[in-house]
């Protein structure tokens, strides 16, 4: 996700400093962004000197240090103690009014936000997958944050072409909480053998969905989709219908993640 975010910033004109703490990943997120914006071009919706300024307003760091900013947008792994530990360490480097925009798919803000310094500035900028193509982002406002923030946000996502949703703090938000069982429940089905994982995606696309859900986990990742599910059903004290599926988990232990491990439901050759 946050290769995605960088780019869709840079390509609004704005500059953009994108962080992880590993090489490889930086390498394969300047691939990544590099290969997205030549399709863009290949399909004659930039140009090349669209491509080559976007380009340019993205720089690349290991260094936390070098995160400092107006804003900051986290999309790290889905839990709450590192991304506290994160927003805790960039409050040491940043100025008090910086806002701190999680893009987190679950987690409700108001707990990221608990014991971080200046609460106030903490919100939630949740983009959808992928962030350079998708529309959506939906705003979310913690217990602590403040109007000024939200709106501040919210204007921020019509600048850089997005459709921006305001939404109050609540475990998965609104399109996670909702869409949820378009996971769960056709993975029951895939538990209770009632039909294979092809026939639930042809069905569900027959029906006018785009992907299937079995495709959509695995494009998604399923690593990330179990952490949500697993994140919902403990934000709302284990209610059946946001159960985790063993069978996905173990998916995620045999480490077929999806698209980006090459197999997960399906197979993805290389």
């Amino acid at each position: 996700m946050g290769c995605g975010i960088a780019q869709v910033f840079a390509q609004a004109g704005l500059s953009v400093v994108l962080f992880d703490v590993s090489e490889k990943q930086i390498e394969k997120a300047k691939s990544e962004i590099i290969k997205n914006l030549e399709h863009a071009v290949a399909k004659q919706k930039i140009s090349t000197e669209d491509k080559d300024a976007a380009l340019a307003r993205i720089s690349y760091s290991t260094d936390l240090n070098s995160l400092k900013g107006d804003l900051i947008v986290e999309a790290i792994v889905e839990q709450l103690e590192p991304k506290q530990q994160l927003f805790k360490k960039l409050a040491e480097i940043n100025a008090s009014d910086t806002i701190f925009a999680t893009n987190t798919s679950s987690i409700p803000v108001t707990r990221i936000a608990k014991d971080v310094p200046n609460p106030e500035r903490v919100v939630g900028m949740h983009f959808f997958n992928p962030a350079h193509l998708m529309k959506l982002v939906e705003v979310i406002t913690g217990a602590e944050t403040v109007p000024a923030v939200a709106e501040t946000i919210k204007n921020l996502a019509v600048q850089i072409g997005k459709t921006p949703v305001m939404c109050k703090d609540s475990p998965g938000f609104i399109v996670n909480r909702v869409a949820r069982h378009y996971y769960c429940e056709s993975l029951r089905m895939l538990e209770e053998n009632v039909a294979t994982t092809e026939t639930i995606d042809t069905l569900m696309e027959s029906a006018g969905f785009k992907m299937g859900p079995f495709k959509l986990m695995d494009f998604v990742g399923n690593d990330i989709n179990f952490a949500v599910t697993s994140s919902l059903f403990n934000s709302f004290h284990q209610d059946t219908k946001f159960r985790p599926s063993r069978i996905q988990q173990q998916k995620v232990d045999a480490g077929h993640l999806g698209r980006k491990a090459g197999k997960g439901f399906y197979n993805y050759p290389a």
